[in-house]
C-alpha cells in the first residue's frame, strides 16, 4: 500500500513539472520522461489519473474564476473548451506516445537482454583469446627452450625454462597443457644438464688431447727461462748463485710475461666448464658435478699413463711425451682450481699429482735396466730435471722427484764407473811401459795441459823430439780422470738438489777406479821380470801419486757449498805411495837377484898360490851392470830413488860378497885368497867413489873392515874392544872370529881340482 501512495506522489510531481515548464522543449522533455516512467505496469494509469485530476482541478479553478466574472468565464470557458479539446488531443497523443514508448521499451529491454548476452559471449571470447595467447606464449617459450638447446645456449634455455615455470605456466594452470608441460620440466632440465655435460666431456677430451702439447709449450718456456737466467748470470755474476724458480730469478724474469693457457701457440678456453658449473649451480647439482668431474679426471689420468715406456730412444721421445702429458694435465688442474672456485680442491689435485708422479717413476724404474749408456742417462735426467723445474713454477711439490733423481744418479755413477773402468783397464793393458816420446811442440803442450805434470825444464829450453818420463798411459789416464770428473758434475747441471751426494760419490768412485783399475793393475804387472817395465811402472806410480794430490785440491775447489769445509783425502794417494814402495822392492828384488847371479859366478881360490893381477870378472861385470842400469833403465827415476836403489844394491852386494868366505865349504883361506878378495873390494870401492855419494860408500864399511881384519898382521887387535871399535867397528862379532880361524899363512901350490868335482861342489851334485 505505501508503494501505491509513493507512485501516486511521483505521478503528481511529474504532472506538476510538465505544467510548470517554461519552454516547449522543457515541456516535451518532462512529458516524455513522465511517459517513459509510466510505460510499464500501473504507473501509466496513475499518470492518467493525475493528469485527469489536474484537469478537474483546473476546470474547478476555471469555474470558480468564471463565477466571479462571467464574461471572463465565458471567454475562459471558450478557451477552456479549446484547451480541453487540445488536451484531449494531447491525451490521445500521449496515449499513442505511451503505447509507442511501451513498445520501444520492450524493444529496448529485449535489445538490452540481447546486449547483456552478447557482452557475456564477448567476455568469454576475450577470455578464450587471452588463454589462447597465454598458451601460445607457453608453447613458444617451450619451443624456444629447445631452440636454445640446439644453439648450445644452455644457460639461456634454463632461464627460459624457469621463466616458463615461474611466470607463464601460472596463467594457464586451469588448462591440461599446463600440467603436461609442468611434468616435462624436470626431464627438460635433465636434458639441459646432459647436454652441458656432453659439452663438458667433449671439452675434457680435447683438453686431454691437448695436454701433451701444453706440456711441450711449458717445457719450451722453461728452457727459455733457463737461457735468460744464464745470460743474466753471465752479465751479473751474483745472479749465478740463485737457481731457477728462486725468488730472485722470478723477480728478474717478471718482465717476460707468458700465459701458458693463452699464447700464440695454444689457447685453452674454459667457457664450457664455466657454463657447466653455472647450469649445475642453477639446478642445485654442484656436488654431483664435482663428483662426476673428479671421476672423469681420474679416468683421464689413467688413460694418460702408458703400460710401459722405453728409455733407449736416443731422442727420449717416449719419456718426453709421458712427462709432457703429465705436465699439461697438472697445469690444467691448477688452472681449474684457480679459475673454477670450489670445483677442485687442493687435496684432489695433489692426489692426482702424486699418483701420476709415482706411476711415472715406476715406469722409468722398470725401463732403467735397459739403459747402458751414461750419456743417454744424462739426457733422461735432463728431461726429468726440466719437468721438475717446470712443475715447480706451477706450485707443485717435487720432493719425490728430487729423491728419484738420486736413483738415476746411482745408475749414472755405476755406468760411468763401468765405462771408465774398462777404459782404464784397456789403457793399462795396452801401454808399452816406455818413456813417452814427444815429436812436436803442440803435442807437448797437449800432454802437459791434460796431465798433472811439472816439467823440469822451461818449455823454451826443450828441443824436440824429446822424451817425457812417464809412459803414454799416464796422460791417457789423466784425460779419462778429467772426463770422469766433468761427466760426474754434468749430472748436477740444471737441477740436482743432492750436490753433497755428487761430491761424496765422485770421491769414492774416483778412489775405486784409481785404486782398483789403475794402481792395482800396475802392481799386478810388477810380477814381470823385465826391470825396465817395472822402473817405468814406478815412474808412473810416482806421477799418479802427484796427480792424486792435485786431484784432492781440485775436488776441494769443485765441490758444492753443501759439503764445503775441510780437506779431501783420496785413499788412492796412499795406495800409489805404498805401491811405489812395492815397485821399489820389486826393483830391489830384481837388481839383487841379478847381483846374486853375478856374485854366484865368483870363483875364488881361497888357497891360491898367486895373487891375481886384475879384479875378478864377476866384479867387473857387477860394476858394469850397476853402472848400466843406472844410466839406462833407471835413468828416468828420481835421484833419491836411484840413490836408494844404489844403496840397497851395494848393501846387498857387500853382504853377498862377505858371505863367500863365510861359506861352510871354505875351510881355509891363505893370504893370496885374501889379497884377491881385497883387490875386488877395492875395485868395488873405487866404483862407488865415482858415484860421488859418500853415503853409498858406507855400505862397504863392513866388507872393507872385514878384509882389512883378514889382512891384519896382528889379529889379536880384534879381540881388544877398544882397538876393535876403532879399526873394526863394523865387523860382525861372530863373523870376525870365524874368518880368523880359517886364515892360514901357508901358501901351497894346490893340486889342480877336477872340474867335475868343482861343478859338483857348486851345484850340489851327488858324488
Amino acid at each position: 500500500m505505501p508503494c501505491t501512495v509513493d507512485q501516486r506522489v511521483d505521478c503528481d510531481s511529474a504532472v506538476q513539472q510538465i505544467t510548470l515548464s517554461f519552454s516547449e522543449d522543457q515541456y516535451f522533455d518532462h512529458l516524455i520522461s513522465a511517459i517513459e516512467d509510466a510505460g510499464t505496469g500501473v504507473k501509466g494509469q496513475q499518470l492518467l489519473q493525475s493528469l485527469a485530476q489536474f484537469s478537474i482541478e483546473r476546470e474547478a479553478e476555471i469555474e470558480g474564476i468564471c463565477s466571479t466574472n462571467h464574461q471572463g468565464f465565458a471567454s475562459a470557458s471558450s478557451q477552456l473548451h479549446l484547451v480541453s479539446g487540445q488536451s484531449r488531443t494531447l491525451m490521445n497523443d500521449i496515449h499513442a506516445i505511451s503505447q509507442s514508448t511501451q513498445i520501444s521499451t520492450e524493444n529496448v529491454a529485449r535489445d538490452k537482454k540481447a546486449s547483456v548476452e552478447s557482452r557475456a559471449i564477448r567476455q568469454n571470447i576475450d577470455e578464450a583469446n587471452e588463454a589462447l595467447r597465454d598458451g601460445l606464449a607457453v608453447l613458444r617459450l617451450a619451443n624456444q627452450v629447445y631452440d636454445l638447446l640446439g644453439r648450445k645456449s644452455h644457460y639461456s634455455a634454463l632461464r627460459a625454462l624457469d621463466e616458463l615455470q615461474e611466470v607463464h605456466l601460472l596463467k594457464i594452470t586451469k588448462f591440461k597443457i599446463a600440467d603436461t608441460i609442468r611434468k616435462s620440466i624436470p626431464d627438460t632440465k635433465k636434458l639441459i644438464a646432459d647436454a652441458v655435460m656432453a659439452d663438458l666431456n667433449t671439452w675434457l677430451f680435447r683438453i686431454r688431447e691437448t695436454s701433451q702439447f701444453l706440456g711441450e709449450v711449458a717445457f719450451y718456456h722453461t728452457e727459455q727461462r733457463r737461457a735468460r737466467h744464464k745470460d743474466r748470470a753471465e752479465k751479473l755474476l751474483a745472479l749465478g748463485n740463485f737457481k731457477l724458480n728462486s725468488a730472485v730469478e722470478s723477480v728478474a724474469d717478471e718482465n717476460e710475461e707468458f700465459d701458458i693457457l693463452d699464447n700464440e701457440d695454444l689457447q685453452v678456453d674454459f667457457t664450457p666448464l664455466f657454463e657447466c658449473m653455472q647450469i649445475h649451480d642453477a639446478l642445485g647439482q654442484r656436488e654431483k658435478l664435482k663428483v662426476d668431474y673428479a671421476s672423469t679426471r681420474r679416468q683421464q689420468k689413467d688413460l694418460l699413463m702408458p703400460p710401459s715406456i722405453t728409455l733407449i730412444d736416443p731422442e727420449g721421445s717416449s719419456l718426453s711425451e709421458l712427462l709432457e702429458g703429465i705436465a699439461g694435465f697438472a697445469i690444467i688442474e691448477k688452472a681449474t682450481m684457480s679459475k673454477a672456485h670450489g670445483l677442485r680442491s687442493l687435496v684432489d689435485v695433489e692426489e692426482l699429482w702424486v699418483s701420476m708422479c709415482q706411476t711415472a717413476m715406476a715406469l722409468v724404474s722398470n725401463a732403467l735396466s735397459e739403459v747402458t749408456n751414461a750419456e743417454l742417462l744424462l739426457k733422461i735426467k735432463g728431461i726429468i730435471a726440466l719437468f721438475i723445474q717446470t712443475m715447480t713454477s706451477y706450485g707443485y711439490q717435487v720432493q719425490m722427484l728430487d729423491m728419484f733423481l738420486l736413483t738415476l744418479f746411482d745408475k749414472y755413477a755405476e755406468l760411468l764407473k763401468r765405462r771408465f773402468s774398462d777404459d782404464f783397464q784397456e789403457i793399462v793393458s795396452t801401454d808399452d811401459y816406455m818413456p813417452m816420446p814427444i815429436h812436436k811442440s803442440d803435442e807437448y803442450d797437449k800432454v802437459v795441459n791434460v796431465s798433472w805434470y811439472t816439467p823440469e825444464k822451461p818449455r823454451q829450453e826443450l828441443r824436440f823430439p824429446c822424451v817425457l818420463p812417464f809412459s803414454q798411459m799416464y796422460p791417457l789416464c789423466c784425460i779419462d780422470i778429467r772426463n770422469f770428473l766433468n761427466q760426474f758434475y754434468f749430472f748436477s747441471d740444471d737441477h740436482f738438489q743432492h750436490l753433497k751426494v755428487v761430491d761424496d760419490t765422485l770421491k769414492s768412485s774416483l778412489d775405486e777406479l784409481l785404486c782398483e783399475k789403475v794402481c792395482q793393475s800396475l802392481v799386478d804387472r810388477l810380477s814381470t821380470q823385465y826391470l825396465g817395465q817395472i822402473v817405468q811402472i814406478l815412474i808412473n806410480l810416482e806421477h799418479f801419486e802427484t796427480a792424486c794430490q792435485e786431484l784432492e785440491q781440485l775436488l776441494v775447489a769443485a765441490r758444492s757449498n753443501a759439503s764445503a769445509g775441510g780437506t779431501v783425502v783420496l785413499k788412492a794417494t796412499e795406495d800409489f805411495r805404498n805401491s811405489k814402495k812395492t815397485a821399489e822392492k820389486r826393483i830391489f828384488e830384481l837388481v839383487n837377484s841379478k847381483i846374486d847371479d853375478l856374485i854366484g859366478t865368483a870363483e875364488y881360490d881361497w888357497t891360491a898360490s898367486t895373487v891375481e893381477t886384475e879384479p875378478s870378472s864377476y866384479m867387473q861385470t857387477l860394476t858394469r851392470y850397476l853402472s848400466n842400469i843406472m844410466n839406462t833403465v833407471l835413468l828416468g827415476l828420481p835421484t833419491e830413488i836411484k840413490e836408494l836403489i844404489y844403496f840397497d844394491a851395494l848393501s846387498h852386494a857387500a853382504t853377498m860378497i862377505l858371505s863367500l868366505p863365510l861359506s861352510p865349504d871354505v875351510k881355509c883361506i891363505n893370504p893370496n885368497g885374501v889379497a884377491n878378495l881385497s883387490q875386488d873390494v877395492e875395485y868395488l870401492t873405487e866404483f862407488v867413489d865415482t858415484l860421488k855419494n859418500p853415503i853409498l860408500k858406507e855400505n862397504l864399511d863392513e866388507l872393507r873392515q872385514t878384509v882389512a881384519l883378514m889382512q891384519a898382521e896382528n889379529s889379536d887387535d880384534f879381540y881388544d874392544v877398544a882397538t876393535r871399535n876403532k879399526k873394526y867397528g863394523r865387523v860382525d862379532a861372530m863373523n870376525g872370529p870365524m874368518l880368523l880361524e880359517k886364515l892360514t899363512h901357508a901358501v901351497q901350490v894346490p893340486v889342480k881340482p877336477d872340474k867335475l868335482m868343482a861343478l859338483s861342489s857348486r851345484f850340489g851334485m851327488r858324488s
